[in-house]
């Protein structure tokens, strides 16, 4: 019994150390799990950021496909063909390695290139092969890294077309092999448009060269870069002598001070047209009339300036002829007249002008009633001109005949409207008539300004009023005369067109009804013709640098009794 109990506590002891084993070997392979736990969780955070660095260089890939695809469709659809060829000095080594995909365009694919079937060489135009053969060696020897040709090639349906050839020489920095690399831009267009616009240069140039205008070019500052034959016939001076002056050297000293008295650029206005005098080299004065347009580029800044330029020296003469046989239809003498002492004066601001006056009365019975009339036609020059000489022969011949200043005024009007109702012309009148007392008057003002009496003894201005249409316009309408009598000795009776207060001065003020009113004023004790002198001499003082744009037309009338 004892041995047993001795065996079963060695049996026992035996599980006890067995146990014992199974543990530290349980509790190792424990330790061997918690390692390969920890590798794994290692490997899994080494796997996610690989995943995450694979997902990364995929949508790189994809975008980097994405944009190749974009770069062939762009260069699938551009007019610019890629190309890399061996930079070889013999032409039949300069194999291509890359050529893009449009060179289809052209007819040909990139294979036939690349495989060597065809040359590059081959497919430029034989007239131009030559000279871009001598000019790519040339090149060559001064070592040029990058170039540029312009050449012809031939498609492979055999039409001729321009190209530019953009070309940089690179080498590989691992096997030291040079290449011919670039772009070959089709331009066959733009060679068509600069072919066509050669032309119209080239045309245009024959027609200025050839015209009978003068032409000048400008820059943006006035300074002539062209100018053609004409022109320098007109002021007797070379093409070389005109080139880099300013028309404004060659202008009258009025035309330089009138421009000079301009704050900014004379010729700012976009189209101007003008008429002013040149001096030649001999020192003679050529009347001109000037046509000039502003130049501007694409963005609208000013790149010029152009000038037709037209002689008008025997246009001149032919106006200056009219225009003294006008003014010899105007009074040529202030009139002698019983009780008034008159003085009239016309100024056109062109040759011949609109404005009219006259003094109507009997020389020969100079204690008769007096009339003074004056008008104004719209618009000035010839046209103007010839209406005022048609209205003033009616009206003489009118006024010769019995009849009120009703009758006078209406018949006129009846008869205005028959030559002017087509052309919308039409005259404005103020006919003043002095009874033989002197001491009373009657008017009509036919859409004329008012005239004015001053009287010294009071200061004080009346204008002279009263309804009336301008003739020319409606052939029923009747004229009635207003009336003023008790008229007395030192008063002043001033009638005048409206060119006289409304001419301004070189900062854009009027001279004015008042300006006008003060000279009157304070000349009011001198005589007639001083008055006249006075007023002429301001109102050309106050305009000084500006061009008359009407003319000027003044009756002053002072009563002597």
């Amino acid at each position: 019994m004892d041995l047993d109990r001795d065996r079963s506590r060695q049996d026992l002891i035996n599980e006890l150390r067995i146990l014992r084993q199974e543990t530290a070997r349980f509790e190792s392979l424990a330790g061997q799990l918690v390692e390969m736990e920890r590798q794994l969780g290692s490997l899994r955070r080494q796997l996610d950021e690989r995943c995450r660095e694979v997902e990364a260089e995929c949508a790189e890939k994809t975008r980097n496909v994405k944009a190749l695809q974009l770069a062939e469709l762009i260069i699938d659809n551009s007019p610019a063909i890629l190309f890399r060829r061996l930079a070889a000095e013999e032409p039949k080594l300069r194999r291509m390695v890359y050529v893009s995909p449009n060179i289809s365009r052209f007819g040909y694919t990139a294979e036939e290139f690349l495989s060597g079937r065809i040359m590059y060489r081959d497919i430029v135009y034989p007239e131009d092969s030559e000279r871009t053969l001598r000019e790519i060696q040339a090149y060559a020897r001064e070592n040029a890294e990058e170039y540029t040709q312009i050449y012809r090639i031939v498609t492979r349906q055999g039409e001729v077309r321009w190209v530019e050839d953009r070309t940089s020489v690179v080498e590989d920095a691992e096997t030291g092999v040079r290449y011919n690399q670039g772009i070959v831009i089709d331009i066959h267009r733009r060679k068509e448009a600069e072919e066509h616009l050669r032309r119209s240069e080239e045309k245009y140039r024959r027609i200025v060269e050839t015209a009978g205008e003068g032409f000048l070019l400008m820059d943006e500052t006035l300074k002539i870069v062209d100018v053609n034959k004409a022109y320098c016939r007109m002021v007797d001076y070379t093409h070389s002598e005109l080139i880099g002056k300013s028309p404004l050297d060659k202008a009258t000293e009025e035309y330089r001070q009138f421009t000079s008295t301009k704050r900014d650029d004379p010729l700012s206005d976009e189209y101007r047209q003008f008429e002013t005098d040149l001096i030649a080299r001999n020192g003679r004065s050529v009347p001109v009339l000037i046509h000039g347009n502003v130049l501007r580029d694409d963005t609208g800044a000013i790149v010029g300036n152009m000038a037709f330029v037209t002689d008008m020296t025997e246009h001149k003469k032919a106006m200056t002829l009219a225009g003294e046989v006008q003014r010899n239809l105007l009074p040529q003498q202030n009139p002698l007249v019983d009780g008034l002492d008159v003085a009239g004066r016309n100024v056109s601001c062109d040759e011949i002008g609109g404005d009219y006056f006259d003094f109507l009365w009997s020389a020969s019975v100079p204690e008769n009633q007096f009339t003074v009339v004056v008008g104004d036609i719209s618009g000035h020059g010839v046209d103007s001109a010839l209406l005022m000489t048609t209205a003033r022969a009616f009206l003489r011949m009118r006024a010769s005949q019995p009849g009120t200043t009703t009758d006078i005024i209406t018949a006129m009007n009846r008869h205005l409207v028959e030559d002017v109702h087509e052309t919308g012309r039409f005259m404005t009148m103020f006919y003043l008539t002095f009874h033989e007392d002197r001491g009373s008057i009657e008017w009509v003002r036919a859409g004329h300004e008012p005239a004015w009496i001053y009287d010294p003894d009071q200061d004080r201005f009346e204008e002279l009023k009263g309804p009336g249409l301008a003739l020319g316009i409606d052939d029923k309408y009747i004229y009635r005369p207003s009336r003023k009598t008790d008229l007395k000795k030192g008063q002043v009776i001033v009638v005048g067109t409206d060119g006289i207060w409304e001419g301004h001065n070189t900062a854009g003020e009027m001279f004015g009804k008042r300006r006008f009113q003060e000279i009157i004023r304070q000349n009011a004790a001198s005589s007639a013709e001083t008055i006249l002198n006075k007023v002429f001499q301001e109102q050309a003082r106050f305009t000084q640098g500006t061009r008359t744009g009407d003319d000027l037309t003044l009756v002053i009338i002072k009563l002597t009794q």
